[in-house]
């Protein structure tokens, strides 16, 4: 078995084992998805890909149709490709889907979802905690057509802070309202605790772990914090993992 599955099954047993009722153990689950979706990225990282496909079956395409998802994607670590990670399921869900889908790009740090789309920063989520409007004034449409992005917007030394807003909470359920599907891309859980407070108005968050970087402790500290603010994980994603025999064989182990 593949030593970079082992980082996510040995490194965790713990917090797999002490999981309240009802929470999502950090394994990403090997379980196939029940309904088949499609990936429209073939040149992003094909494991990664894999992963990304069953977050989409297992969180957004099992819920009730009428049922409003809002997620935080937050990296273990910083660098690790959680904003292209989010970016990734994003994609791959509007493809599976007719239903509108809102990325928020809630890094407030160091945003880079504009430069993912392909689109500029100009007014976005900062901007509509200041400024008054419908949130759909300040959101921008990319690609596939049901795919919407909620920039950054314009930064100052204070913009985290506004993450624990009661203007940020109304702008998230404004989100609601609209999209039954949102992705909230999160800086780092090691460096941060702009997580936590977005996931206090989310439904829950998804782990970005880097193989062969993310530290065993590390991990375990970012899961025990999350456990701590009774904020559900709802699953992990492994990123850059890469196999130390032929693929094919690997697959047969």
């Amino acid at each position: 078995m593949s030593k970079h599955f082992e980082l996510m099954k040995d490194a965790l047993p713990e917090v797999e084992r002490q999981a309240p009722q009802g929470t999502s153990p950090i394994l990403v689950s090997s379980t196939p998805p029940v309904v088949e979706v499609r990936s429209p990225s073939p040149a992003f990282d094909r494991m990664a890909q894999e992963e990304c496909l069953k977050l989409v079956q297992r969180i957004f395409l099992s819920q009730p149709a009428n049922m409003s998802r809002a997620v935080v994607f937050a990296g273990v670590d910083q660098g690790v490709g959680c904003s292209r990670i989010c970016v990734e399921t994003a994609r791959i869900l509007a493809t599976n889907t007719s239903a509108p889908i809102c990325v928020v790009d809630a890094n407030f740090r160091t945003p880079s979802l504009p430069e993912l789309f392909g689109v500029s920063n100009h007014r976005g989520l900062s901007n509509s905690l200041f400024e008054e409007g419908e949130v759909r004034t300040f959101i921008k449409q990319v690609h596939p057509v049901n795919l919407y992005l909620l920039s950054a917007g314009a930064l100052t030394v204070g913009s985290p802070a506004l993450l624990n807003s009661d203007r940020f909470k109304a702008r998230t359920q404004e989100l609601r309202e609209e999209f039954p599907h949102i992705l909230i891309d999160a800086p780092a859980l090691n460096l941060y605790t702009d997580a936590i407070a977005l996931a206090r108005s989310a439904d829950g968050v998804v782990l970005v772990l880097q193989a062969d970087s993310t530290r065993r402790e590390t991990a375990i500290k970012a899961v025990e914090t999350l456990r701590d603010a009774r904020i559900e994980v709802l699953g992990a994603v492994l990123n850059r993992r890469s196999f130390p025999i032929p693929e094919f064989i690997y697959r047969r182990l």
